[in-house]
């Protein structure tokens, strides 16, 4: 386990334990937004379906990691900026999703563009999906 998850967990005041460590070394081992399915299959030896998914739940909660949906509405999960806090996330920014490899990134250099809405309308949360070819596969 490496000292930058459980640094991570103390930030975020989230508990240690061995499946929330297992969780974080995979996300930081990772550049890309990762499916519950992603985790299953590289944790799955030591841990249920069910304790992953409370996993994930918690570090959602906690400003550890944010859900995007690809293309396909397929729930995938990115870690946070270090300025995202419990229940508060500050995810406005872009994911790209690569038609080649299939990983989604979190572009939080490109902010989203200011959303007007009609006055009757009342913003509760976006998504901004942007779909190409990523930088390793346009090589």
């Amino acid at each position: 386990m490496s000292h930058a998850s459980e640094d991570l967990l103390a930030t975020h005041q989230v508990r240690k334990t061995k499946i929330r460590l297992e969780v974080l070394d995979f996300f930081l081992s990772k550049n890309y937004a990762l499916s519950h399915a992603e985790i299953e299959n590289a944790i799955s030896e030591s841990h249920d379906r069910v304790t992953i998914y409370r996993t994930l739940k918690s570090f959602e909660e906690q400003g550890l990691i944010h859900k995007v949906l690809d293309d396909s509405g397929t729930s995938k999960y990115a870690l946070c900026a270090s300025n995202c806090i419990s229940h508060r996330h500050n995810d406005a920014h872009v994911h790209f999703n690569c038609e080649k490899c299939g990983h989604t990134f979190c572009l939080e250099e490109v902010a989203i563009p200011s959303i007007q809405l009609p006055s009757d309308y009342q913003l509760i949360g976006y998504s901004f999906l942007v779909q190409g070819i990523c930088k390793d596969c346009s090589k």
